[in-house]
């Protein structure tokens, strides 16, 4: 039952009962369909990256231009991902950097959609985010959202 980084048994041996936390948050992701991105599955591969050295760097600035040294390293990693970016969407630039998950979130509308389009989204109530079709957010001024939500009792999808 593991779906971790290279060294999960070093979190397990060192303080097991965090190690049992993280158990229990993947029985929880395990026991039912997670509807928001950043909660779903993490792929090993990303979980590898994410649990590498690289997460130890904070590299304020761009790549080429930080605010201090170290980071060539983490700019190589940048500018792959960078180039990679430019490559999906045919683009001359590309930033990687969003201020906030709500920045990535008008980033991806401004990729996909045009205003008028119909967003289908968990409603506030139920686990959806402002950002997704909310009156008091771009997104319900922007674009057309219609909600769903999850049945009280079982917190299955209600479909209707």
């Amino acid at each position: 039952m593991t779906f971790w980084g290279p060294d999960f048994d070093a979190l397990q041996a060192i303080d097991p009962e965090i190690a049992g936390v993280v158990t229990d948050e993947l029985q929880r992701l395990r026991s039912g369909l997670q509807l928001i991105a950043s909660e779903n599955f993490t792929s090993p591969a990303v979980l590898a990256a994410l649990g590498s050295t690289l997460s130890n760097k904070y590299a304020e600035g761009y790549p080429g231009k930080r605010y201090y040294g170290g980071c060539e390293v983490v700019d190589v990693a940048e500018t792959i991902g960078i180039n990679r970016a430019k490559e999906l969407f045919g683009a001359e630039h590309a930033n990687l950097q969003p201020h906030s998950g709500a920045s990535a979130n008008i980033a991806v509308y401004g990729a996909f959609l045009v205003p008028g389009d119909t967003v289908l989204s968990m409603s506030l109530p139920h686990g959806g985010h402002l950002t997704h079709g909310s009156k008091v957010s771009f997104s319900g001024k922007w674009f057309n959202a219609v909600h769903y939500g999850v049945t009280a009792d079982t917190e299955d999808i209600d479909y209707d």
